[in-house]
């Protein structure tokens, strides 16, 4: 049978994400898409940041990045910014380090040897001129530079709720999308366990012939209807809880170009600037911190003032559904699966599936058994990378403190494959052959920022004289770019007005 009709279920930046992936590749196919969205489920919309890969894929579809800044009170994401993840009494109480979005060494071989030599300065501001700009608080890119395109490389923090919004308008605008607000009461199953039909609370009975569930954690078609069990990953990410808040900023505030993510006892607290107002989350473990401790922890990082906003604590449930792909219903967002926040991989990996999805759809029923099954491996693998190196960030942390570092380091809480990794760069530097598939999620760069942020202990590689010397000279080239696009480019916010006002080249 010729798949022609498919529905969406869900809205939110997941719903609207796999629509406009689905409509672009469906468009010339003769394939409808609906998707059906409650009217009384409201998003969960704490997803603010991302990253650089959301920009190649809002370009594909024709948003203009003006437009997407202007509407979705757009700031630039450099880099996270790692606070107090090592020990206070060894590092200082003001110790952090970068994950920077600009590759490490981009001007000759990598320098990552050479910091092993001398590891007293921050790793990031050697081998990336993006640390200096970061910390200067500046754009990364000029109101001249095109859009999309970049001097240092970057992602965003937005509002998610205008981003679902606008990634809505697009899909019905340029993708024929159809919209229907209903609530889905029931799924009516074949007989070999596919979905039939889905009972709306509005219109009745409609028969698609795939589905896709953006319903959340909730997932009710590949979680409720098609039973597809949860793979529970808490013994390896301890953090389930979260108590968010959105705190008003003033208008010449100081936008942070990175998202700030602040350890504490049990877990972290992320801090996301908009243009007029913060994102703040305290993220949490509810078997080390108690959920009354948990609030008196994010007011006092809020200064006493916790109480002047609104603030909701989300349960979050750790781990991934078994298959991805059952019968003729995917899941993506939410409904698949949810890890902690730490490396903003919900809407990347959201993305990442979508766009899978969207290169592989099955045109007949024939085919989905054997794209069932790709999609499922690739997407399982790649849900384990994203627990590797989450928990990477713990296992590597020597803070002492609470049993909730203690606990992470221990060695029967660290993946497998993580053990494995840690042990070959503990001799040796990391290099992009350690990583052997094209599914990973992250590059050889992003282990390099974060484990040498942390201070990681490889063996100091010898360096021959001639190497030292070139290694020197690279890392002085690094540092004068810094000098000059501290100079060159404007700060955070002056860009983000000057784009309000005159708005970037297209492409």
């Amino acid at each position: 049978m010729n798949i022609q009709k498919v529905a969406v279920i869900g809205g939110g930046t997941a719903g609207w994400l796999a629509a406009n992936h689905l409509g672009k590749a469906l468009l010339s196919k003769n394939v409808s898409i609906t998707l059906i969205e409650s009217p009384d489920i409201p998003t969960i919309g704490v997803g603010e940041g991302t990253v650089p890969t959301i920009r190649k894929t809002l370009h594909s579809f024709g948003i203009s990045e003006t437009e997407f800044i202007k509407r979705c009170d757009v700031t630039f994401k450099q880099s996270i910014k790692f606070q107090n993840w090592l020990d206070k009494r060894l590092h200082g109480p003001t110790n952090f380090y970068h994950h920077l979005f600009d590759p490490p060494s981009p001007m000759g071989d990598d320098l990552s040897a050479l910091w092993l030599q001398t590891p007293m300065q921050e790793y990031s501001k050697l081998v990336s001129s993006q640390h200096a700009v970061c910390e200067a608080n500046l754009a990364p890119k000029l109101i001249t530079t095109p859009e999309y395109q970049a001097i240092q490389g970057y992602a965003y923090h937005l509002n998610a709720a205008k981003f679902a919004l606008l990634l809505a308008d697009n899909a019905q605008q340029k993708f024929g999308v159809t919209h229907i607000k209903a609530n889905v009461v029931d799924t009516k199953l074949h007989l070999d366990g596919s979905i039939d039909a889905l009972i709306l609370d509005t219109c009745g009975e409609q028969k698609f012939d795939f589905y896709i569930d953006c319903s959340g954690f909730e997932s009710i078609l590949l979680a409720k209807a098609l039973k597809v069990p949860f793979v529970d990953k808490s013994q390896q990410l301890f953090v389930n809880k979260a108590v968010v808040v959105q705190v008003p900023t003033e208008s010449d505030a100081i936008i942070p170009p990175y998202t700030k993510a602040t350890a504490h006892q049990a877990g972290w607290i992320w801090d996301i600037a908009l243009s007029s107002r913060r994102g703040v989350g305290l993220v949490y473990s509810n078997a080390h911190l108690e959920d009354e401790q948990a609030q008196q922890k994010l007011n006092r990082y809020l200064q006493g003032r916790l109480d002047q906003y609104s603030y909701r604590t989300i349960p979050m449930n750790v781990g991934y559904r078994k298959q991805f792909w059952a019968k003729n219903c995917v899941a993506l967002g939410l409904a698949q699966g949810f890890l902690e926040p730490i490396e903003a991989t919900s809407i990347m990996l959201t993305d990442f599936a979508a766009g899978y999805l969207a290169n592989r759809f099955p045109t007949s029923t024939a085919q989905m058994a054997a794209l069932s099954e790709r999609f499922n491996q690739t997407m399982t693998y790649a849900w384990e990378r994203v627990v590797e190196f989450a928990k990477m960030h713990y296992c590597l942390s020597d803070r002492t403190d609470s049993d909730f570092w203690i606990e992470n380091r221990d060695p029967q809480t660290i993946p497998e494959g993580l053990q494995n990794k840690l042990a070959l760069w503990n001799e040796y530097v990391p290099m992009s052959e350690d990583l052997f598939s094209k599914f990973e999620v992250f590059n050889v760069e992003n282990y390099l920022y974060v484990l040498y942020g942390m201070k990681y202990a490889t063996k100091t590689p010898q360096i021959g004289e001639l190497s030292l010397i070139e290694a020197k000279k690279h890392a002085d080239r690094i540092q004068q770019r810094a000098n000059l696009l501290c100079q060159q480019l404007p700060s955070h916010r002056d860009l983000l007005q000057k784009i309000h006002q005159f708005g970037f080249q297209k492409v």
